[in-house]
């Protein structure tokens, strides 16, 4: 059987692993793709950390997953050819098990296939996934620039739309790493007022690079009243995995205003029920939302509106280096594993 190169977890908290691994054959409704560009993303430490029940190991991680179809399986309803470009995200179809699948009701979690969960993912040269999983990837976008939309660009893509914010709103965003710098551009493509919030000044020109109005340096004043001076913020998207951070901006939510939490962080919040209480504020998750089309959505509307994410690339054989500078937060902004790149120092 012929070889492929890819990146494994043999167990939960384990080291990644490069190792060659049998290319995988495409089952009934399946297909496979040639990988060329797969995103590390934050949710990638539920592979690694085993923070997902019932994951069974060796599994090969990587969930914003851009390649060409090298090979279709068996009763295909759809019209996918060998050569096309396409990506699979977080999700990856239901598992058929219940009604409420079947009708397209998302919102069970134990229901749903995970990409590179349930089945390998992208750090690897092949994978095979569900037909459900794949879209079609805009010509006009290239395979690093695609990969982290399919989930990064989804998560803050679909947190705007779905606010309810309109053109002149205020819209803040917290952090600017590798959500908080795809928030902020499509806030402001989505005529909102948006205001960037950070630790510092070195990201302030980035900032109104990307779009923001206005930038508030989070160490030198309280971003909650900074935003109140503004009238309040109709909504906040909370990229930054700090429980203390996001408590912070709590007080700076206008009349109805909601706090979207995006990031995958496990701090507790500090909130009262009065700062809630006092002009209809609200907090919700949005992180793993998953909604019918909004990854072709996200696709099509940051082709439209010149979005896009900045990626530094690393081979397979720099997984671990790409994982641990995504973490850290020291990658520029979002970690792209690249198979077809020459392996380091080769």
């Amino acid at each position: 059987m012929p070889l492929m190169r890819a990146v494994q977890i043999a167990s939960p908290g384990a080291d990644f692993q490069l190792v060659k691994k049998e290319i995988p054959e495409p089952r009934a409704h399946e297909i496979r793709i040639r990988v060329e560009a797969c995103g590390v993303c934050r949710g990638d430490t539920l592979v690694k950390e085993g923070h997902f029940p019932g994951l069974q190991y060796p599994r090969v991680p990587g969930h914003e997953v851009v390649g060409l179809i090298d090979r279709c399986g068996t009763n295909l309803v759809s019209d996918w050819e060998v050569g096309q470009r396409v990506g699979v995200g977080w999700y990856g179809g239901p598992c058929l098990k219940c009604s409420a699948c079947r009708r397209g009701d998302l919102g069970r979690g134990q229901n749903i296939m995970a990409t590179g969960i349930s089945f390998d993912g992208g750090y690897a040269e092949y994978m095979v996934a569900p037909m459900q999983a794949f879209v079609k990837i805009p010509s006009e976008i290239t395979p690093t620039e695609a990969a982290p939309l399919l989930c990064a660009g989804r998560t803050t893509f679909e947190a705007v739309r779905s606010s309810g914010a309109r053109g002149g709103d205020l819209v803040a965003v917290l952090g600017l790493g590798g959500l908080g710098h795809l928030a902020i551009q499509f806030a402001r493509k989505f005529g909102c007022r948006t205001v960037a919030l950070s630790r510092g000044r070195e990201k302030e020109q980035l900032a109104y690079q990307l779009g923001a109005h206005l930038y508030v340096d989070t160490e030198a004043a309280q971003p909650g009243e900074e935003l109140r001076k503004l009238g309040g913020a109709r909504v906040i998207l909370a990229t930054a995995p700090s429980g203390r951070a996001i408590s912070d901006v709590i007080n700076g939510l206008g009349n109805d205003g909601q706090l979207y939490l995006l990031a995958m962080q496990n701090e507790p919040i500090q909130v009262s029920p009065l700062q809630l209480a006092r002009g209809g504020r609200s907090i919700r998750g949005s992180m793993g939302r998953f909604v019918s089309g909004s990854v072709e959505d996200t696709l099509s509307f940051s082709v439209l509106s010149g979005i896009r994410p900045m990626v530094e690339t690393f081979s397979l054989d720099q997984a671990s280096e790409a994982y641990e500078k995504m973490m850290s937060a020291r990658v520029h902004f979002r970690s792209v594993l690249v198979p077809g790149m020459s392996p380091a120092g080769g």
